[in-house]
């Protein structure tokens, strides 16, 4: 054999042996990213509460009007970190955020109340938030800001038989949760967002969603207890 023909022999060796190295590291990046959403999955689903008929809100209201759910909803905007006009002292809330805040409790009060337990942290701005949302009293538990490890179990444990628990904390502690309940890279929560969470008869933990202020409709739904 010539050595030209060697020589091309051997080229055509490398170029074969490289194509399948490229191949398997295509492979192995593949696998290291799928398996990678699957042991780190990110942030819950938004839920679109404007489109009553999707499966998400379907089951959210389902569960709702059974008094098995449980919703985590960070406070409303900081005073100490905006612009805008704040409502009172610096360690609460704006002008705005009350606003939101209000128009928020007016969903929940469309959704109904009758059965739902209402918590909140000691914090001004959490106080403040509970306050606008809600007529209903609001119970202050320190537990909601302290947060840390046994947040989920602390969460669970407040959780009354058919009744839904709302509980109004901090971005903290919300996050606190969603990493002990298998979301650990969950982005941050928007002020007046709601985490929405199941809580089946056995006591097992089901993270339906999220909703942030964009999410609900303009105009509150009518009362889920007629």
């Amino acid at each position: 054999m010539s050595n030209f023909s060697i020589g091309s022999l051997r080229l055509f060796k490398r170029g074969r042996n490289r194509s399948r190295r490229w191949v398997i590291l295509g492979i192995v990046l593949m696998v290291t990213m799928t398996t990678g959403f699957i042991v780190w999955p990110m942030s819950p689903a938004i839920l679109d509460l404007r489109n009553p008929r999707s499966l998400g809100v379907i089951s959210l209201m389902e569960h709702w009007r059974q008094g098995d759910v449980i919703v985590l909803v960070r406070h409303a905007e900081r005073c100490d970190r905006s612009s805008n006009a704040c409502l009172g002292p610096a360690d609460g809330i704006t002008r705005l955020g009350s606003t939101q805040s209000q128009q928020l409790g007016r969903s929940y009060a469309g959704w109904g109340l009758g059965n739902t337990d209402i918590m909140h942290s000691p914090i001004t701005r959490t106080a403040q938030t509970a306050q606008f949302m809600f007529d209903a009293p609001s119970v202050s538990q320190q537990w909601l800001a302290d947060c840390g490890k046994t947040m989920r179990d602390d969460v669970l444990s407040h959780k009354q038989a058919r009744r839904n628990l709302i509980l109004v904390t901090h971005s903290g502690c919300i996050s606190d949760f969603e990493k002990q309940t298998g979301f650990k890279h969950a982005a941050a929560s928007e002020y007046d967002s709601s985490l929405f969470v199941w809580v089946t008869p056995h006591g097992k933990i089901n993270v339906l969603g999220i909703a942030n202020m964009p999410d609900w409709p303009t105009t509150p739904s009518v009362s889920l207890n007629r």
